[in-house]
C-alpha cells in the first residue's frame, strides 16, 4: 500500500514537470568540461622550429593544452628562449591561469628586457585581475619600447577607463585610433579589448569612441559608435549638439536622421 502511494505521488510530480518536444530541457545549464588534449605528444625527433610551428597551429585552433605541450618541449631544449616563454604565457592567459601566465611573461622579460609584447601581456594579466595600476605601468613600459603600437594604447585606455580616469582614457584611445583607425574592430592574441563593468560604462565608452572618430573626420565610424551609445542608454547623449568635436558630423544628414530616430535603449 505504501509503495503504491509513493508511485502515485511520483507520477503526480512527473505530470507537473514541463514537457520538452526534443525530450531535453532547453533551460538546462551544462557545465563545459575541462579542456582536453587532442594532438599527438611532441616527437623527440622534431626540430625546435617544427615544435614551435606546431604549437602556433594548435594555439590558433584553441587547442591550448596541446600547444603548451609543444611550447614546453621547445623550452626543455632552450629554456632561454624569451619568445617561447611569451607565447606560453599567452596560452596560460587563454586558460585563465593568471599566476602561470605572469610567471611566463616575467621569464620572457628577464631574458629580454626589450620585449614590448611581454610587458604588454603582463599588463593584461594585471588588468584581468582588476589590478589596474599594475596594468597601466606595464602598458606604459610597452609603449616606451614601441610607441607605434595601437593595441598597447588601446589596452592602456581600457585600464584608465576601468579606473574611471576618462580624460586619460580618451587620450590613450585617441592615440590608438590615430595609429590604427580599425584598432577596435579586430582582436589580438596578445591583448584584450576594453572591458567595462556596467551597461552605463559601456555606453560611455561607445560615446568616447564616437567623439574620437568624429574628431578624426571618420563620420561612418562615429555614427556607428554614436548609435551604440544611444542603444546602450548613454545619459549625456545631448552633449553631441554642443561638443565642438561633433561640429562636422552635425552637418551630415545621417546624423540628423540618427538623432531623430533615437534608437531605443537596450534594457540592462
Amino acid at each position: 500500500m505504501r509503495r503504491q502511494l509513493l508511485l502515485c505521488l511520483l507520477g503526480l510530480l512527473l505530470s507537473c514537470l514541463p514537457v520538452s518536444h526534443a525530450q531535453s530541457n532547453t533551460e538546462l545549464v551544462q557545465v563545459i568540461p575541462p579542456p582536453m588534449r587532442h594532438a599527438e605528444p611532441p616527437a623527440a625527433t622534431s626540430s625546435m622550429e617544427e615544435l614551435e610551428s606546431r604549437a602556433d597551429e594548435l594555439r590558433a585552433q584553441k587547442a591550448y593544452l596541446d600547444a603548451l605541450d609543444y611550447y614546453r618541449a621547445v623550452l626543455a631544449r632552450n629554456p632561454k628562449n624569451g619568445t617561447i616563454w611569451n607565447k606560453s604565457g599567452i596560452v596560460e592567459l587563454q586558460l585563465h591561469r593568471y599566476r602561470e601566465a605572469k610567471r611566463d611573461f616575467d621569464r620572457a622579460i628577464h631574458i629580454n628586457r626589450e620585449s614590448a609584447d611581454a610587458y604588454n601581456n603582463l599588463g593584461v594579466v594585471w588588468y584581468l585581475q582588476k589590478k589596474y595600476v599594475g596594468a597601466i605601468k606595464e602598458y606604459q613600459r610597452a609603449i616606451k619600447l614601441r610607441p607605434d603600437s595601437a593595441s598597447y594604447y588601446s589596452n592602456l585606455g581600457a585600464a584608465y577607463f576601468s579606473k574611471k580616469e576618462f580624460e586619460r582614457a580618451t587620450f590613450a584611445y585617441n592615440e590608438a585610433v590615430r595609429l590604427d583607425p580599425t584598432v577596435f574592430e579586430h582582436s589580438s592574441q596578445n591583448g584584450v579589448s576594453a572591458q567595462t563593468t556596467s551597461l552605463e560604462d559601456r555606453a560611455h565608452f561607445e560615446y568616447v569612441l564616437a567623439k574620437l572618430f568624429a574628431k578624426q573626420g571618420d563620420s561612418d565610424r562615429s555614427l556607428q559608435y554614436l548609435k551604440r551609445a544611444m542603444e546602450e542608454g548613454y545619459k549625456g547623449i545631448d552633449q553631441v549638439y554642443k561638443d565642438p568635436d561633433f561640429e562636422q558630423l552635425r552637418s551630415d544628414a545621417r546624423f540628423t536622421e540618427l538623432m531623430a530616430s533615437r534608437p531605443p535603449a537596450i534594457p540592462e
